[in-house]
């Protein structure tokens, strides 16, 4: 197992960025913060508003995952359901995704890569599944078309 992102006080939130619909004339609002107990807070409200309806956060890095097959991701949810969304380059405009509920508990998500299949604002793009030798971008992305107030632990992320 190889860690990522432990969340501990070395990880600064502002590496982290947070984007809404807003990018489209939506309302939905988010943060993202560290917390001095080593757990990361995605949070806030997705709106419907104005044709609205995700909030997402990124964080742009670059991983070596040829020798492994999963994503392990310790998190708490709000029993709501979220993506995992990796990009193998941040110049691709489509996201591979991995769609997960979470049950209002602490849980460990493990997230086939090969079954990352590849979407582009909010359509299934036909191309092979992710199969990339790197990952260049991660993300978390909250859109139930639904108005609601949402909140993500994250303590860890990590490849197997």
């Amino acid at each position: 197992m190889k860690t990522i992102i432990d969340f501990t006080s070395s990880t600064d939130s502002k590496e982290w960025h947070t984007i809404t619909d807003a990018v489209m004339g939506g309302v939905s609002k988010s943060n993202f913060e560290v917390t001095i107990n080593n757990l990361a807070i995605f949070n806030g409200h997705v709106s419907l508003d104005n044709n609205g309806g995700f909030a997402m956060v990124k964080h742009s890095t670059s991983l070596h995952c040829k020798n492994y097959t999963t994503i392990c991701i310790t998190l708490k949810g709000d029993g709501k359901a979220y993506q995992f969304r990796i990009k193998e380059n941040s110049e691709t405009k489509h996201w591979f995704i991995a769609p997960f509920s979470t049950n209002g508990e602490w849980q460990t998500i493990e997230i086939k890569l090969s079954n990352m299949y590849a979407m582009f604002r909010g359509n299934k793009v036909d191309i092979p599944n992710f199969s990339a030798e790197n990952i260049n971008e991660i993300a978390f992305l909250i859109g139930n078309k639904t108005a609601e107030d949402f909140k993500l632990e994250l303590k860890s992320i990590a490849l197997k």
